[in-house]
């Protein structure tokens, strides 16, 4: 049998019908795997309802499909109150940013998938000036009080190609017109970690909701060649009023409303949260190691790690 190599085909057609002796074939036959190598791969679109393509999906959301690559959130808004019978508060503004990283993970019961590791900050501004917060008054009390701002380290999850009931993954967003969104809600309903044995008799069972917009380009999102998407998130959280305002039990809710993006790099987030980074939380410029295993952590936790003398807050 006569062998016509692809590279010859490629570089010179006209002698591709000349047959080379063994030894010149096999070096073409390297050299043409090589030439195949580094071509890129072809594009093709990805199937949402196919649990692999869901999972690279939300994967190009969350982070990057290059294990490693830092990814960074960035958001702001305001927190206000809401109680019986009282007109909400603007209470303060809010900053936030979470720094994150994936890599490819094999479950042995739920298939492939990815691990995400981070670490996310969520700083309390004054309404007017934009500061950050060292002290607070509160409204309803007259107390001033030392404000402890969100250091959550870390805050991981993973995501396979089977759900924890063994059913297949898939993704949860829609599209239209050019565009995908999805949302997410999250209720939290769980023993308040400041709590004691005894909440199931006297209460005190954490409760919130975590309410989570994403939306971008879907024909970035779907393209099998492009390893992140570019991301506009919306972020409304509602909770029990926070510990370090010590509202001693009385009625409502604080609810902080921001909106954000996936920004470009670390470096292009605002001046307001880099410089805090750099002066208090200087691990937030990378996120937590790949094989990060600690326990995540909560603003409920946190508060209590500080308070037994676990974690030392940054001074201001």
């Amino acid at each position: 049998m006569t062998f016509y190599p692809l590279r010859r085909i490629l570089l010179n057609p006209q002698t591709a019908k000349q047959p080379l002796p063994f030894g010149r074939l096999l070096g073409a036959a390297v050299a043409t795997a090589a030439l195949l190598a580094a071509l890129p791969a072809q594009a093709r679109t990805l199937d949402p309802d196919k649990p692999a393509d869901a999972v690279e999906i939300s994967r190009k959301v969350a982070c990057s499909t290059v294990d490693g690559a830092p990814v960074t959130f960035w958001w702001d808004g305001r927190a206000f109150s809401r109680r019986q019978g009282e007109k909400d508060k603007v209470l303060f503004r809010v900053e936030g940013m979470n720094t994150r990283a994936c890599v490819k993970d094999t479950h042995p019961e739920r298939g492939d998938g990815f691990k995400l590791v981070s670490r996310e900050l969520l700083l309390y501004r004054d309404i007017e000036t934009n500061e950050v917060l060292k002290t607070w008054t509160n409204p309803w009390t007259g107390e001033e009080l030392e404000v402890m701002h969100v250091a959550n380290d870390p805050v991981n999850f993973a995501m396979y190609e089977k759900n924890r009931d063994g059913s297949p993954f898939s993704w949860s967003g829609k599209m239209h017109e050019g565009q995908w969104r999805q949302t997410n809600t999250v209720p939290l309903w769980y023993p308040n970690p400041l709590g004691s044995k005894y909440q199931a008799e006297v209460g005190g069972t954490y409760h919130a909701t975590e309410m989570f917009n994403f939306m971008g380009s879907k024909k970035e999102l779907l393209n099998s060649r492009t390893k992140t998407a570019g991301v506009h998130v919306g972020w409304v959280r509602m909770s029990d009023w926070l510990p370090w305002m010590k509202m001693n039990g009385r009625d409502g809710v604080i609810y902080m409303h921001t909106a954000g993006l996936k920004v470009s790099s670390w470096g292009a987030m605002p001046d307001t949260m880099k410089d805090e980074i750099t002066k208090h939380y200087p691990e937030y410029r990378n996120p937590p190691p790949l094989d990060d295993d600690r326990r995540n952590v909560t603003s409920w936790s946190y508060y209590r790690d500080v308070s037994e003398g676990k974690v030392e807050l940054p001074k201001r």
